[in-house]
């Protein structure tokens, strides 16, 4: 991957939609613009999770002025991701493609664990090398990510589905505030933090919030005389009384509250207080790092060599235990027969993604070998992958699945060319080393039209091996029934 001098992040979250902007020296990343556009996507979610048309149009409005500032720059040197609110929005299929056109540049939603990966990635980052443990907690409108690590390697990542504006909404509708709801909004909270309290308490010596939950509290704190520097225990408890007194978080005459902050407060504090008491948390610092800071690092890792998602293939073969040389061999082929079918029009992340695909293709044997490609589809689909996103994920069970098998399955899945190539590399890469040995194979030469496969090969290595032809000619059958044409010719 070329070098790129100037990356950008953009961060779309329930409570706030983030742009960052990054000049790259060497190893290191200098913050050169941001914007900040207080959309609130999670106040937009019906009961039954669909994004309302209010929630949508503030966010296309926000991106279209984002997408101004990011006009000039390069695909692969821009990554936006969705959080929580486009998790769990049923309707998010159906926004994204809008927000794509709209913003310019493609959209990954990305899973919890991923989340808390990236905050914690941004974070560390903006701190000095200091020994011991930290405990990172983020707050964000819809979900909080609690992460425990040390230096830039994160050692427990978890996403509780809890968020400043969904539990505004939730226990503080109108803005009023009194004993009962507070305290059903903390003990919500504190159930929520509970799960994860054991594995987590004791863990770490130096505790951070980032985002701006985190930051506002604190500002709060400190600017009233609550505390002397950072969020302390007895700070919020000074601030808890404050928010009973007050009984509406409008009526808060507390200095450095921004206006912009006074919806998503009650829900944001109730939180920070439960963990607080769920983890015995005494005082915790505001960090300089967030998601958007964890991107762009985990973007200028892919542009040193240094992609997390390669990582993660590494640690799930030897999870699973996979054949790493049947693997290299299913995939040395397969990114062969891509290159020749797509030509000029292979790029660099499709032949990635199936270079991946095809080193994770026996990862579902460990659950049973009948069906072992569905298996492994599940897996890909499913598990947590530091450094994907659900899109990519999504991407490597589907062309797992189609590795083998009867195609009628894939019926309207495979909807693009590119896919189409990658699936049919997959799965000629499988036939021809099915039998698992060092097979001399002949020159194989593939062409690509449109809806017409040719493969190219010499007659007598077919006629010496039979049940390769034999599994050649249902290969073509198999296509027929996705009105794709697969014409294997001896020659």
């Amino acid at each position: 991957m070329q070098h790129q001098p100037i990356l950008a992040a953009v961060d779309l979250g329930s409570n706030s939609f983030r742009l960052q902007v990054a000049r790259v020296e060497g190893d290191q990343l200098y913050m050169l613009d941001e914007l900040r556009e207080p959309v609130r996507l999670a106040a937009g979610l019906t009961a039954e999770k669909y994004l309302n048309a209010e929630a949508q149009q503030r966010a296309l409005a926000a991106l279209g002025r984002f997408a101004e500032r990011l006009r000039d720059l390069p695909r692969e040197a821009v990554r936006a991701v969705g959080t929580n609110s486009l998790r769990v929005a049923k309707n998010a299929a159906d926004f994204i493609p809008q927000a794509e056109r709209t913003l310019g540049f493609p959209i990954e939603v990305i899973a919890g664990h991923e989340e808390a990966r990236l905050i914690y990635l941004g974070v560390a980052h903006g701190l000095a090398q200091s020994e011991g443990n930290l405990l990172v907690m983020d707050i964000g409108g819809g979900s909080t990510e609690f992460i425990v690590g040390n230096g830039l390697t994160p050692l427990k990542l978890e996403s509780l589905y809890m968020g400043s504006v969904s539990y505004s909404q939730r226990f503080f509708p109108d803005g009023k505030i009194a004993k009962q709801n507070l305290k059903q909004a903390e003990l919500a909270a504190r159930m929520e933090v509970q799960t994860i309290a054991a594995d987590y308490r004791g863990q770490w010596q130096h505790a951070l919030g980032s985002s701006g939950t985190a930051k506002a509290i604190c500002e709060i704190l400190e600017l009233n005389g609550y505390s002397k520097g950072g969020i302390s225990r007895a700070g919020l408890e000074q601030l808890r009384a404050d928010l009973l007194k007050a009984g509406d978080v409008q009526k808060l005459g507390l200095q450095g509250l921004r206006p912009d902050r006074i919806p998503a407060l009650a829900g944001g504090f109730a939180i920070m207080y439960a963990a607080f008491c769920e983890l015995d948390i005494e005082l915790m610092q505001p960090a300089l790092g967030a998601l958007r800071e964890g991107v762009l690092y985990d973007l200028l890792g892919r542009f040193h060599d240094n992609d997390m998602r390669d990582v993660t293939v590494r640690q799930f073969m030897l999870r699973y235990r996979i054949d790493a040389r049947q693997a290299g061999h299913v995939a040395q082929l397969a990114h062969l027969l891509a290159r020749q079918f797509l030509g000029d029009q292979a790029g660099e992340a499709a032949l990635h993604m199936l270079g991946w695909t095809a080193r994770l293709h026996e990862i579902g044997i460990s659950v049973a070998h009948s069906g072992y490609h569905k298996h492994t589809a599940y897996i890909l689909a499913n598990a947590d992958m530091p450094g994907f996103s659900k899109k990519e994920q999504a991407r490597l069970s589907l062309l797992a699945l189609a590795q083998r098998g009867n195609l009628d399955k894939l019926q309207g899945q495979l909807k693009n060319t590119e896919d189409c190539v990658l699936a049919m590399s997959l799965r000629l890469a499988v036939l021809f080393y099915r039998n698992r040995s060092n097979i001399e194979l002949p020159a194989l030469q593939g062409h690509f039209s449109g809806t017409k496969f040719h493969l190219l090969m010499d007659a007598g290595w077919l006629a010496q091996n039979p049940l390769t032809e034999t599994a050649l000619q249902e290969e073509v059958r198999q296509w027929k029934t996705l009105e794709i044409s697969f014409q294997p010719m001896p020659q």
